[in-house]
């Protein structure tokens, strides 16, 4: 998994992804930004990973919807 920018995804980043998206499947009523928070603590994610996580995975899975 690479972005555009070259930038090689860390071990705990691909992990949070995965797991994200598990819980999203299987918890759809849950707000995305709460379960992303998780993933950030669950997997100690870095200041730069938890910005990539929250600007793309929620942009890339819900462009036209409004958090509350």
């Amino acid at each position: 998994m690479e972005k555009a920018t070259g930038m090689t995804l860390s071990t705990n980043l691909q992990k949070a992804v995965v797991w994200v998206g598990e819980i999203m499947a299987q918890h759809p009523e849950k707000q995305r930004s709460k379960i992303i928070e998780e993933a950030q603590l669950r997997f100690d994610l870095t200041p730069m990973e938890s910005e990539f996580l929250h600007n793309n995975f929620i942009e890339i899975i819900t462009p036209n919807t409004k958090e509350e």
